[in-house]
């Protein structure tokens, strides 16, 4: 019995120190997620500290539980599907290592101050549900890449300085049912699987693209034409030439009549001038 007590004894000791080493020493998380964060935290700026806990430490196991201690990050079966960075007051650009993040669903980064490009990178991310930069200072042209992200519900880009066509591949997205586009400096016209009617409405209604001074196509107005048209060009000749004949009619007239005229006059002072047999 003693023996049998020693051994219980020395499983239990063993057990209490695995378990505190264990605790100790958390297991690490994904590498592909540190990496992202990482990235993420350098190429971003942060006036105001909101993120002061975004530390090394915590990047290398960023979802310890079922919940991460990073602001704006929420885990789910320990990888980061959901980055929610709104409001604050961030700058500098967005990392082309957010596609590190491949587990992501959700990447919203609206109402700061971000600027640069949209990193194509994002295509990588084939889990994406929902993309929001609205409300920042991107500029650059919008990927027809994007599309890649099949599984995208919202893309909400309005209010920034996104120049360039709407990419038609877009209008492919089966899944889209938010898009918002509005106050960039868009150009060209907008596809037509993105405007197209579904029954008696639009896909997408005018507030989805407004705001760009360049962009026309349904459902906004058609593009004005800034020259005159074929049509208009004939019509202007064909009413100058017969407004041509016509002064060249009215001259005719006026000169056969004066002629007329003075050919009356001259035969009265002949027949005056001749005598009487």
């Amino acid at each position: 019995m003693p023996a049998n007590h020693h051994r219980f004894s020395y499983r239990l000791v063993l057990l209490f120190l695995l378990t505190f080493e264990t605790t100790r020493h958390p297991a690490s998380g994904d590498p592909n997620d540190e990496a992202c964060l990482t990235n993420l935290h350098q190429t971003l700026e942060d006036p105001s500290h909101n993120l002061h806990n975004w530390t090394k430490p915590f990047f290398s196991n960023p979802c310890p539980g079922f919940e991460s201690h990073l602001r704006g990050v929420t885990c789910n079966n320990g990888r980061i599907y959901k980055l929610s960075l709104t409001n604050l007051s961030l700058r500098g650009s967005i990392s082309p290592f957010i596609s590190n993040c491949t587990n992501l669903q959700s990447l919203d980064l609206s109402s700061n101050q971000i600027s640069g490009e949209i990193p194509p990178e994002i295509q990588s991310l084939s889990n994406l549900a929902v993309l929001n930069l609205s409300s920042n200072r991107l500029s650059g042209v919008i990927s027809p890449e994007l599309a890649r992200c099949s599984f995208l519900n919202v893309i909400d880009l309005h209010d920034n300085k996104l120049s360039g066509a709407i990419p038609q591949q877009l209008g492919t997205l089966a899944r889209l049912s938010a898009f918002d586009v509005s106050e960039n400096k868009l150009s060209g016209q907008i596809p037509a699987n993105l405007g197209m009617r579904n029954g008696n409405s639009a896909r997408f209604n005018t507030s989805s693209f407004a705001g760009n001074k360049k962009l026309y196509g349904y459902p906004l107005e058609e593009r004005k034409s800034k020259g005159l048209s074929v049509m208009a060009i004939v019509g202007i000749g064909l009413g100058s030439g017969v407004a041509s004949l016509v002064i060249s009619f009215t001259g005719v007239c006026i000169w056969l009549k004066v002629t007329e005229k003075k050919m009356e006059e001259e035969e009265g002072k002949i027949s005056h001038s001749m005598p009487d047999y």
